[in-house]
């Protein structure tokens, strides 16, 4: 409850910033629209921002779905095989040097303007942290419960099933709420480079006519959709925690 209201007085806040610096500065509203003409054009266009919200949502989602199971997969290979880690974690490591945002036209060219290239740009932009979350996730288990387990004669996945993927939920948890963040960008950024639906598209047709409020409106909702799949993703990755928690207490209450 105090967060929600910490969250409405931060948002009324930076309404009152914005609309403060339209009257100080005085700057058009081509320029600098104010937040009620922002409002009112995104209600008279609310039918196009929606349509185009949508396909960039679904963008994010497939990006996010995609990403989180290669993710998942990688981090697991990585903790079950020393040489898998050897080998693979610095080639990882190494593929983040190179700024995701500059693969977007290569990404074009291969997967076309439609949703396949902002599909693949979202995936990327989330597979390391996804994949670095839960690999770190996966190698901070408890050394003891490992030992105690082989010595019981857990085989190596059962070890992974049992003990190791519950106790990295966590850090799962904390990776997918960064990727939450991380997918729309990627989404949006295929769209500046080549699309012809898509927030980021209408954001660019809005600033090509010098419809300066519907660019902030498509802005809005580009943030409105981040924070719904951010606590969406939250509280997903919070249940899934607790269900695993409750899950493997009883599995060491029934052996």
């Amino acid at each position: 409850m105090r967060r929600g209201l910490y969250a409405i007085a931060a948002l009324l806040l930076g309404l009152l910033i914005w609309q403060l610096l339209v009257w100080i500065t005085g700057a058009p509203h081509f320029i600098l629209p104010s937040p009620l003409r922002v409002a009112q054009t995104g209600f008279a266009s609310r039918a196009l921002i929606l349509e185009h919200t949508i396909v960039t949502a679904t963008e994010v989602l497939l990006g996010l779905l995609l990403g989180t199971v290669l993710g998942v997969l990688t981090a697991v290979q990585l903790a079950s095989s020393q040489r898998a880690q050897h080998l693979l974690l610095p080639i990882l490591v190494f593929t983040q040097a190179v700024p995701v945002f500059a693969l977007a036209p290569i990404l074009t060219l291969w997967f076309g303007y439609g949703m396949a290239s902002k599909i693949v740009m979202a995936v990327l932009i989330i597979y390391f942290p996804v994949t670095s979350a839960f690999h770190d996730g996966l190698t901070r288990v408890d050394s003891g419960m490992l030992d105690l387990a082989r010595t019981m004669g857990a085989t190596r996945w059962q070890v992974m099933a049992r003990i190791r993927i519950p106790h990295a939920l966590p850090s799962l948890g904390t990776g997918l709420r960064l990727a939450a963040v991380y997918a729309p960008i990627g989404a949006v950024i295929g769209e500046w480079v080549g699309a012809s639906k898509g927030l980021g598209y209408l954001m660019l047709l809005a600033n090509g006519r010098v419809k300066i409020d519907l660019m902030f409106a498509s802005l809005i909702a580009l943030a409105l959709l981040t924070v719904m799949l951010h606590k969406l993703v939250a509280v997903l990755a919070d249940q899934l925690t607790s269900y695993a928690s409750g899950d493997t207490q009883s599995k060491h209450l029934r052996d």
